[in-house]
């Protein structure tokens, strides 16, 4: 079977199919009800059932990029059958000396038998594996069906166009005084920028996703030809305000503009922040690409940045920023009482999706309002998966950031330094967020998280094994 031939229908509609799955999750609230969850869970569930029946068929084939991420494929999956045994009947005494607290949360129960689970709530466990088979399932969907260059760059556009769609509609309700969210109005965030999300900090964390992508493309598509007269640079300008290249810096700047509507404290310091450490890792590693036009694209940039927010009110983020202390921050409280809570399950967890059940018997008076979440990511996944849940997504996350790095340095085509770039900014920067925040909550950052963590593998083998042969 050719290489060719592996591209083929049915390997292009399943493409195709993909690629409305990826435009589709931040719509309806970034797919963060039951029933788009859900939706999400079988679109993709399908998606990857077809290419199975299609690889038995002979129709495609494992990609370089799919055999180069089998460590991160691997970790994955052992991360999957960890959180299989959350919820599958252990003996008791098991649970006692792996969980005691669970043990102990068990034997509360109205009927306690001699078989009883790691987690204390299975029900939103299986919930959360299903969730989880979703996410693996996009990352290796990335792997199989973004075999080209071309595809890559298609790809890219579609993340730009959800960000660039969610930025325009988020600011338009801003500013308009409209304040529609997915169809219905507005209950929560009147005033900021939320586009179809809830919440305007997952907005923001999909923006900055979104930016760091299209940041990616502009590394890729810059001009590294002198211009040594003023016709010359004259005519550069043309071409410019013509080209696609336009259009794409256009998008980013609409983009800042709905980040810095958000007013999101974490999300532009995200930005601000991974922005510069992308930028110095690239330029420390890259052996192939010019310095001085890096630098004056990261300088452009950081310009807009300062002109968007003298007309848009950066300055009432940085006020936000400010004006933020330990006293007007239940987060703070929170994190408190879920160190608390995580000690009690340090090695194995309460069970994936189980912090809204047994975060309220940690709570203190002092902290008012329900949390679903923990407002922090990394103390959420080490209290429902414990230290064994947390050290397999960090190495992960680590062995990606790792390719995305090793891409850098090797990759001589243009469009895989961006995309490498792309990766390291959009992953720093929901690892920041990740602080203060639940991005990998909601099911369309999380996607969009997995999309991220998959591109430095394609990064790192994309066309290398065909110009070897040419």
């Amino acid at each position: 079977m050719s290489a060719t031939h592996a591209i083929h229908p049915p390997g292009r509609y399943l493409y195709i199919g993909f690629l409305f799955l990826i435009a589709w999750a931040p719509l309806p609230f970034g797919s963060n009800k039951v029933w788009a969850w859900s939706l999400l869970e079988v679109w993709s569930y399908l998606l990857a059932l077809i290419w199975i029946v299609s690889y038995l068929c002979g129709r495609v084939n494992f990609t370089p990029a799919f055999k180069r991420a089998r460590p991160v494929i691997f970790i994955l999956l052992v991360w999957l059958g960890w959180i299989c045994l959350q919820i599958i009947p252990l003996p008791e005494i098991w649970v006692a000396w792996l969980s005691p607290r669970a043990a102990w949360v068990h034997a509360m129960s109205p009927a306690p038998t001699g078989w009883i689970t790691l987690s204390v709530d299975p029900y939103a466990t299986w919930s959360g594996l299903l969730k989880s088979i979703t996410y693996v399932l996009i990352f290796c969907l990335v792997l199989l069906l973004v075999n080209t260059q071309r595809r890559m760059q298609q790809l890219a556009y579609v993340l730009i166009l959800g960000g660039l769609f969610q930025a325009v509609y988020g600011s338009l309700m801003t500013l308009t005084g409209i304040e529609y969210g997915f169809l219905i109005k507005k209950e929560f965030g009147q005033g900021y920028a939320t586009g179809t999300f809830t919440n305007r900090n997952h907005l923001a964390g999909y923006l900055v996703m979104c930016l760091a992508v299209g940041i990616g493309l502009m590394i890729a598509n810059l001009d590294t030809n002198p211009i040594y007269s003023w016709r010359q640079r004259l005519r550069y300008l043309l071409k410019l305000l013509l080209s696609e290249k336009f259009r794409l810096r256009l998008s980013l700047v609409i983009m800042v503009i709905a980040l810095v509507l958000t007013r999101s404290r974490m999300g532009n310091t995200a930005f601000f922040a991974s922005l510069l450490i992308a930028g110095s890792v690239g330029l420390l590693l890259s052996r192939y690409a010019r310095r001085e036009t890096v630098i004056l694209l990261v300088s452009l940039i950081i310009i807009d940045i300062a002109i968007v927010g003298t007309w848009f009110g950066f300055e009432q983020v940085v006020d936000r920023i400010k004006e933020t202390t330990i006293e007007t921050e239940n987060r703070a409280n929170v994190a408190e009482y879920v160190v608390a809570l995580w000690s009690d399950y340090r090695l194995t967890g309460s069970g994936l999706g189980s912090f809204y059940s047994v975060f309220p018997h940690y709570r203190q008076q002092d902290v008012s309002g329900y949390y679903n979440y923990a407002h922090n990511d990394y103390l959420q996944f080490a209290s429902e998966t414990g230290i064994i849940g947390l050290a397999l997504l960090g190495a992960a996350v680590i062995a990606s950031l790792l390719a995305a790095l090793l891409a850098q340095y090797q990759r001589r085509n243009p469009l895989m330094r961006g995309i490498s770039f792309a990766a390291i900014m959009g992953i720093i920067a929901i690892l920041i967020h990740s602080t203060v925040d639940f991005n990998l909550q909601i099911p369309s950052n999380a996607v969009l998280f997995m999309v991220l963590l998959a591109m430095p593998w394609l990064a790192l083998t994309l066309e290398r094994s065909n110009q070897r042969r040419r």
